[in-house]
């Protein structure tokens, strides 16, 4: 069910994309931040935006439901990046969780927290019945 990532023909630059919700689709999503940040000019910000991306379409692989999930780079401003998931689960909103010193997960929101300069979600559709969310972070470039 995976689309062509295009960039938009108008307005800011950005691109998105529509994967399956499986693991696999993590490293499809790095490589679309990858390309967009290193068209952008801004490739202080390659790592980084892979590190995030993988870890909000790991999140929604792991909690959310459906088939699909959609990605979307977008630049903000010159220095900023802005990384989003959109899933089917609007009530399974993240939140920071401490890992024990055993546990193998829960640490990826806390590596986004410290990485991103601002992170957070949005409920999409009606409010009283939404149909999805969206987990975003915001990346800047050190001058």
């Amino acid at each position: 069910m995976a689309t062509t990532a295009r960039p938009r023909p108008t307005g800011p630059p950005g691109y998105s994309e529509t994967l399956p919700r499986a693991e696999e689709s993590a490293q499809t999503a790095r490589s679309l931040a990858r390309a967009a940040v290193a068209t952008w000019g801004i490739d202080r910000l390659t790592t980084v935006a892979e590190l995030v991306m993988s870890e909000l379409v790991t999140n929604a692989v792991v909690h959310a439901w459906g088939p699909s999930l959609r990605v979307m780079v977008d630049r903000l401003a010159d220095d900023t990046v802005y990384l989003a998931v959109v899933d089917r689960a609007p009530r399974r909103t993240p939140e920071l969780r401490t890992a024990g010193p055993n546990d193998v997960t829960g640490r990826g929101l806390l590596l986004v927290d410290d990485i991103a300069a601002r992170w957070g979600h949005d409920l999409l559709g009606p409010h009283m019945r939404p149909w999805g969310k969206r987990v975003w972070a915001e990346l800047r470039a050190a001058p």
